[in-house]
């Protein structure tokens, strides 16, 4: 990957409830399935991948390719992991090389490292908040309306049960409820009314707003 002379947007993730797991190896191997399984559904300029402990980076081209990266995440990851992100806008610059890939630092870094730091302290008042942004001030950017959104949408994706997870998912991944309906074992109108209440809302709006 080159320098990025133009505005991107880096990802920093960090999983929240990994220390309840009893294995570190099994919460590994969720965190890696959920990056690989993201990297084919969503562009990136450098696909999210699992740098130190419990995080994981990524950049994207678009704060949209972001935000449905970051939703696609918490709904892929295993039961009982989630995590949260901070979202940086801003220019990057590749300065080495290491065990864990490219050595990356610059502006879009440090308003995501700001920006995750930001999420974890907003989530004392608002529980169900993940996802924070930051814009670095040589862009110009205006991100009021993108943690609107992200306040909004994670208040829906935390509420989600296991079930309600898989189905929104399928729909993000073009599957029927009819066909849903039958991976569940349970009827039609059980998914389509699961969906009227708060499913397909969120699934329109990652659609959205990555379009």
């Amino acid at each position: 990957m080159k320098n990025q002379t133009s505005p991107v947007v880096a990802v920093i993730g960090d999983l929240v409830g990994s220390r309840e797991h009893v294995s570190r190896r099994d919460v590994q191997r969720g965190l890696l399935g959920a990056l690989d399984a993201v990297t084919r559904r969503v562009d990136a300029v450098q696909p999210l991948a699992a740098t130190i402990g419990d995080e994981f980076q990524g950049v994207y081209a678009t704060i949209g390719e972001a935000l449905r990266s970051t939703a696609l995440v918490r709904l892929l990851l295993p039961q009982g992991l989630d995590a949260r992100f901070g979202l940086g806008i801003g220019t990057l610059e590749v300065v080495g090389e290491s065990a864990y890939g490219l050595t990356q630092d610059g502006p879009a870094w440090w308003a995501a490292r700001d920006a995750v730091e930001e999420a974890e302290t907003r989530q004392r008042k608002y529980p169900a908040l993940r996802t924070w942004a930051r814009a670095h001030e040589t862009t110009g950017a205006d991100v009021n309306l993108v943690n609107a959104y992200a306040l909004c949408r994670d208040q829906l994706l935390t509420d989600l049960d296991d079930r309600q997870r898989r189905i929104a998912l399928g729909v993000l991944d073009g599957r029927t409820l009819a066909e849903l309906a039958d991976d569940e074992g349970i009827s039609a109108s059980a998914v389509s009314q699961r969906y009227r209440r708060g499913i397909g809302a969120l699934v329109e709006s990652i659609a959205t707003v990555a379009a």
